[in-house]
């Protein structure tokens, strides 16, 4: 079973570009799909896929991808796909190890620096106070 074939769409009233026409065509396009139920992707996949979907993620775990990007239905409807694939292309890749790394020693001597200015020059306010 393909992408095109898991995902539902609908349709509504666009807030895009169209003028009049964005009155009278139901050119904004809304996709559904559930990663649980698809067999496009892989089960170890899902949970980075919902964590990268976001706010685009409902309670049940479904993604909605919305376009009014463009004047037409079929754009729109492209847009969405292209969008979802984006996603999912991004779940397929592991994501990179982080590399620890330490200070410089020029950073670190800086440091150190401006914390010993800072203290000799709260250390010159301390007067004696003697009266």
């Amino acid at each position: 079973m393909t992408l095109e074939q898991e995902v539902e769409f609908t349709f509504a009233r666009s807030s895009g570009p169209g003028g009049q026409n964005v009155n009278k065509v139901n050119s904004k396009a809304v996709l559904r799909w559930n990663p649980l139920e698809s067999q496009c992707i892989s089960l170890a996949n899902i949970p980075r896929l919902l964590r990268i979907a976001g706010s685009h993620c409902t309670t049940e775990n479904e993604i909605i991808i919305m376009s009014d990007r463009f004047r037409d239905q079929l754009r729109n409807k492209e847009d969405c796909l292209e969008k979802l694939r984006a996603m999912i292309e991004t779940t397929s890749r592991p994501p990179k190890p982080r590399k620890k790394t330490k200070p410089s020693r020029s950073s670190v001597r800086q440091k150190h620096e401006s914390k010993r200015k800072h203290s000799q020059k709260k250390a010159a306010r301390r007067g004696s106070y003697e009266d």
